[in-house]
């Protein structure tokens, strides 16, 4: 069989990272924004919530349709008008004068948004079948914490010089539409590799091509609780070291240093799967995730904002390992919509969980909502256990 050339490989990840550092830029910028946002609209801790909440709206709706949209036209027009669509909707955002104009144009940049992750992630994961497949989607997973790095720093410094809130999000929405060019000029329309063409001519063509029900049901629910926890943490960290007595600009930095570890975690942590297993790293990576959220209740406000990027880590390392198995359990052609229908749960999670964590804190207070955060996430070490049989039959069978 022939092995796809390494210059393709690389073209298609280069171009997927770069992809997925503005995507992700787009979407995680707004967190520090999210305190002056709550101030300037007079906004409820549920209400900041629902901001969040419509981006993840859009994509939980429309993932798992442009996965499929993408077997029949390909993955480069759709990733161009994605990116498009996001830029202009960040444009009118910043333009938004209220509370339900920052909403919709939220929800419209979500169905741009939703174009990037499933259909890059399964580029990759077709394109190094026969590779370090989760050290490739470790790196391109780490690419996009570069881009919540870079924007949501570039967001807090803007905001830091005396910047309005919408002045950052105007320029990612300029940045958004030259960037959806780009894709058009470095992304050409790709033939399927020789190992996509051999498995799509010998393996199941209909249905979702899933493998191990069971282990990919398992898969599912940790990514669930993963993401609900990665979302509410991230969505109120800012608030927790305000609650703490740090000042609101210094609060709004917290999302960045979290940002910063979950670069590293990211790439880090699916080179350590393909070394320890992917069991292992899941396990270790939870633990550490939950713990650290714990420890942070109880730390003083110093030694809380050094405990962030090592939160980090752990926090954003775990998706780089469940994004990489998704291609053990389903077939090579079937995995566009299978990446839809990943991350479109965890675009539900990223809907429901700010806001219900949101009408928590409401109630209860944002130390006591995250440390339920915190608690809930040991909950993926039992389906760790059901997902075992599954990864082992996978590597075996490789």
């Amino acid at each position: 069989m022939t092995t796809e050339p390494r210059s393709d490989r690389r073209r298609k990840l280069g171009v997927c990272s770069g992809t997925h550092i503005l995507h992700d830029g787009m979407v995680d910028m707004l967190y520090p924004l999210l305190p002056l946002l709550a101030q300037t609209f007079g906004l409820s801790l549920s209400e900041v919530g629902l901001i969040r909440s419509a981006n993840k709206a859009a994509m939980a709706l429309f993932q798992v349709p442009i996965g499929l949209l993408a077997e029949r036209y390909g993955e480069r027009i759709l990733l161009v008008a994605g990116t498009a669509c996001a830029g202009m909707a960040y444009i009118g955002l910043g333009l938004s004068g209220s509370y339900l104009t920052i909403v919709s144009f939220l929800f419209l940049a979500g169905c741009g948004n939703a174009a990037q992750h499933p259909l890059c992630s399964a580029i990759i994961s077709n394109a190094y079948a026969e590779g370090s497949r989760r050290g490739a989607l470790g790196t391109y997973n780490f690419a996009g914490d570069v881009g919540k790095m870079i924007f949501a720093s570039a967001a807090t410094f803007c905001v830091g010089l005396g910047f309005a809130w919408n002045t950052p999000v105007l320029a990612t929405g300029a940045i958004g539409i030259l960037a959806a060019l780009a894709i058009l000029l470095l992304l050409p329309v790709m033939p399927l590799s020789a190992k996509e063409a051999s498995q799509q001519a010998t393996e199941t063509t209909g249905g979702w091509g899933i493998r191990d029900k069971r282990g990919f049901t398992a898969l599912c629910g940790i990514a669930v609780l993963d993401s609900s926890t990665r979302t509410g943490f991230l969505t109120f960290v800012a608030f927790l070291m305000i609650a703490k007595g740090v000042s609101a600009g210094w609060a709004a930095s917290a999302p960045v240093i979290v940002f910063v570890g979950g670069m590293v975690g990211k790439l880090a942590c699916g080179f350590l799967a393909d070394r320890i297993g992917v069991i292992r790293t899941v396990v270790l990576t939870e633990l550490a995730t939950g713990i650290g959220i714990l420890m942070m209740l109880v730390l003083p406000n110093l030694a809380a904002f050094f405990l962030l990027p090592l939160i980090g880590v752990a926090l954003n390392g775990t998706s780089s390992v469940l994004y990489g198995t998704i291609g053990d359990l389903v077939d090579a052609n079937r995995q566009r919509r299978a990446f839809g229908l990943f991350y479109t749960l965890g675009s539900v999670c990223g809907l429901v969980a700010p806001w219900a964590y949101g009408l928590i804190g409401d109630q209860i207070g944002i130390p006591e909502t995250l440390g339920l955060v915190g608690i809930l996430i040991f909950l993926t070490i039992p389906l760790c256990l059901v997902l075992r049989p599954a990864v082992a039959e996978a590597k075996a069978a490789t």
